[in-house]
């Protein structure tokens, strides 16, 4: 990786531990109850080992157990990260930290005994105000993110800039076939036929990221609106855009996608819905058809997570929104079809699932970022960034890996009219 940006302090703020004697002690019988049944050890530092994990499971080593404690005691969901964050807890050596999450991500639902999980309304923390998707918000929380450095988002995406999963052959493998790059070309392609997407069309993007997606579309001959937020992308984007030569297929927009006006032949949107949250959600598919021509279709790729589990969350403030993506939620299949049915002309015409892929997709970037870790701390980013962005691609790999997270492409379509 060439670094092309000003070297810049990028700090990891973790606020210190609470204390909470009481706390701490909710905390060890909610991690007791946790690790009944759970294939997986946890070290301490007096030697203990606790859970039902033999001596090759995926192993936990608890560093400092009063700040570790503390924190699941003030929040569970956020202390468990900014644990991490913190270093109060680690992967044991010779333990991939994505293989000591699966078994808790298999067994989210049951972690937090059923006589505790009513108490959640009450105790859980609420998303910030400063948080929701309001015009201001939304570029706010999107800057937080995708604005960090696109020489970041370099050191671990593939040359195609693509930040969304691949689509690699079922069969990984054949020779060539976990290459990062070809699964982003065929994904991109993938989401484009879904949408129809030839030569002559005009096709709308909402949310450009680097623009490889309306770059694609443009060579097959169509005409190409994208917007973002994020006025990191829109700049290395445009820069993409010229370099391929096709400004004048391409226009790239700094704009609210509430924003866009007119009408196309087809409207592509890839892992875009989450990051909206569900009060936009309305909006966010009334767009879309109100974007597209009639006899037009959508390609979309959303992550999705279970629908009770989407009901259980909706809500509430987890370490991913205070730390990684603020303002979203992933929603569920069921909520995707109910926003179309509710606010739409569109239903889902056609669905392929990518899931597995994306855990490939996820092992490759967080390897990726590691190897590459002393470029992305010359840029300025600290020790607890590199703890963060660890726990939050191998959390997310073990999301996909058991199943609690899912993730598809969507063709949206207009059921034909009668007669």
């Amino acid at each position: 990786m060439t670094l092309t940006e000003p070297t810049r302090v990028h700090r990891s703020v973790v606020p210190p531990a609470p204390r909470s004697s009481v706390r701490a002690t909710v905390a060890a019988g909610v991690m007791a109850h946790a690790l009944r049944g759970l294939p997986v050890r946890v070290q301490m530092p007096d030697g203990k080992v606790l859970g039902t994990g033999d001596a090759y499971a995926p192993t936990m080593r608890v560093v400092r157990p009063d700040a570790f404690l503390s924190r699941m005691g003030a929040d569970v969901k956020i202390g468990f990260g900014e644990a991490y964050i913190a270093g109060d807890w680690e992967a044991a050596p010779g333990t991939d930290l994505a293989d000591l999450l699966t078994p808790f991500a298999e067994r989210i639902r049951s972690i937090v005994p059923r006589p505790v999980q009513w108490l959640r309304r009450y105790v859980e923390p609420r998303i910030p105000v400063g948080d929701k998707n309001t015009k201001p918000g939304a570029r706010r929380n999107i800057e937080r993110h995708y604005d960090l450095s696109n020489d970041m988002f370099a050191s671990f995406l593939d040359e195609t800039m693509t930040y969304s999963s691949g689509w690699f052959p079922d069969d990984l493998t054949l020779p060539g076939a976990t290459d990062l790059a070809a699964a982003q070309v065929r994904k991109v392609d993938g989401i484009l036929d879904l949408a129809g997407v030839r030569s002559g069309m005009s096709v709308v993007e909402i949310g450009t990221g680097w623009g490889f997606l309306a770059i694609r579309a443009a060579q097959r001959g169509a005409t190409v609106t994208s917007t973002t937020l994020s006025g990191e992308q829109l700049a290395l984007a445009r820069r993409k855009v010229a370099e391929a030569g096709l400004d004048d297929r391409v226009e790239l927009l700094h704009l609210d996608f509430r924003d866009l006006t007119g009408t196309y032949d087809a409207v592509v949107s890839v892992e875009m819905v989450e990051a909206v949250g569900p009060k936009l959600w309305p909006e966010y598919f009334a767009t879309v058809d109100r974007l597209l021509k009639p006899g037009g279709r959508a390609g979309l790729q959303a992550i999705t997570m279970p629908h009770d589990q989407m009901l259980a969350t909706r809500n509430a403030y987890g370490w991913i929104q205070k730390y990684v993506f603020p303002g979203g939620l992933i929603p569920s299949l069921d909520a995707i079809e109910a926003n179309l049915a509710a606010h739409t002309s569109l239903y889902v015409a056609e669905r392929r699932d990518l899931r597995l892929h994306y855990v490939e997709t996820l092992k490759q970037w967080r390897t990726q970022f590691l190897e590459s870790w002393d470029q992305v701390a010359a840029l300025g980013f600290d020790e607890p960034f590199r703890r963060l962005w660890e726990l939050y691609l191998a959390y997310s790999e073990a999301g996909f890996r058991s199943g609690y997270l899912g993730v598809s492409q969507l063709a949206l379509a207009r059921p034909p009219s009668r007669g």
